[in-house]
């Protein structure tokens, strides 16, 4: 593999952040785009391992103005980029049991429907009725919207990687990203394991792993990575083809079909940070066991198949947008779990930013890195 000398910007980490990211740079005329994956295929770290979950329904403005851009793009993407990205519009249904959860799912349904997302307000009873496979005896109300879904993860980063690079992007994946050679408060390099690459920008888009690549520059950056893990059934007739993605919000415990089966997956309240991807099988009774409790059939499932993947959380559950502190080094992580389903529109985000100076899509200037110093932190309650 020819590494190249230089570079007009360098994008780390091959996700659908930097996919998207060198895909809209490219789209707007950039030159001489490197794109560096540590991973020997792109989209096999935390997008390749998430629950492909794309969706309307959050507690923020911005996290809801953020969807509104980004699910269209994914929506278009056949037509636009030229990949099939199996965007299944089953529909999110949260379900609240307890009446804090409850008021609180009231006012983000008002919130969004005041935006223009036609999220759907449902009584107990409602949800009873809907979900007749689970017990929700203690449902005290509901949200539904019934273009939230899901979506291939890894068609929309090999959609933009393959797009990327017919525009002349180097996309490199085994390549990782050991450090960072600044000038004064100017980036010089980025170091690799195959040598170094000199450029004055750089994308931090590493996801999980953007704090280490932060401190390669000397940016600290308020993210920890936290495991996530989930499994698969195998065949359940029982289970409709409409069976939407379902959250017991206080669990943090959801349900998705799999193909003919189920996808369950559950948030340990108890997860130390770090970057350990291996499953916790003790943890992964405890999911079985409460998923059993809401949705009887699964008892008689055999588990297809389980993996663990990492979120990239915040102190305010929302991401990082923008420059930092070091000229050229700019950031694009932190998005708490739901990275994927905001690449899209986040990727053009970035590319307006480095390019114009400005966010002009969607106005992110407040998720900036000096938020958590100055105490402007806003905060995401729809957190799974």
């Amino acid at each position: 593999m020819n590494l190249p000398n230089t570079a007009d910007i360098v994008i780390i980490g091959g996700g659908v952040m930097g996919a998207s990211a060198a895909y809209h740079l490219a789209l707007r005329g950039m030159k001489n785009i490197v794109l560096l994956e540590k991973e020997e295929l792109f989209g096999t770290g935390a997008t390749g391992r998430c629950a492909g979950g794309v969706r309307y329904q959050f507690s923020t403005e911005i996290n809801v103005k953020l969807s509104i851009e980004s699910l269209p793009m994914i929506e278009r993407f056949k037509d636009e980029i030229g990949q099939d990205v199996n965007y299944r519009q089953c529909g999110y249904l949260l379900v609240a049991t307890n009446q804090t959860d409850a008021n609180i799912f009231k006012h983000n349904v008002e919130l969004q429907n005041n935006l223009g997302v036609a999220t759907q307000l449902l009584s107990g009873d409602e949800v009873r009725a809907r979900l007749p496979l689970m017990k929700f005896d203690d449902a005290l109300a509901g949200t539904f919207n019934p273009k939230d879904g899901l979506v291939d993860p890894n068609s929309v980063v090999m959609g933009y990687i393959g797009a990327a690079q017919k525009m002349g992007v180097l996309a490199l994946a085994g390549v990782e990203a050991t450090g960072i050679k600044l000038n004064g408060d100017h980036i010089e390099e980025v170091q690799t394991n195959l040598g170094g690459i000199k450029t004055r920008v750089v994308l931090n888009a590493a996801g999980p792993w953007a704090g280490r690549i932060g401190s390669m520059a000397g940016v600290q950056i308020p993210l920890i990575p936290l495991r996530r893990q989930m499994f698969t059934t195998n065949s359940l007739k029982e289970v409709p083809e409409d069976f939407p993605f379902v959250i017991d919000f206080a669990k943090s415990l959801y349900f998705h079909r799999e193909g003919d089966g189920l996808l369950i997956g559950m948030s340990n309240q108890n997860e130390k940070p770090g970057f350990d991807q291996n499953v916790d099988e003790d943890f992964e009774l405890e999911n079985l066991e409460a998923a059993i409790e809401r949705m009887p059939i699964v008892e008689k499932a055999s588990r297809a198949s389980h993996w663990a993947g990492l979120y990239e959380v915040t102190p305010d559950a929302h991401p990082i947008y923008g420059a930092t502190n070091v000229n050229g080094f700019y950031l694009c992580a932190g998005f708490s779990g739901h990275g994927f389903m905001h690449g899209p529109i986040s990727g053009k985000l970035m590319a307006e930013y480095i390019l114009d100076g400005k966010f002009s899509s969607v106005d992110v200037s407040m998720l900036d890195l000096k938020r958590f110093e100055e105490g402007r932190l806003i905060r995401e309650y729809n957190v799974v």
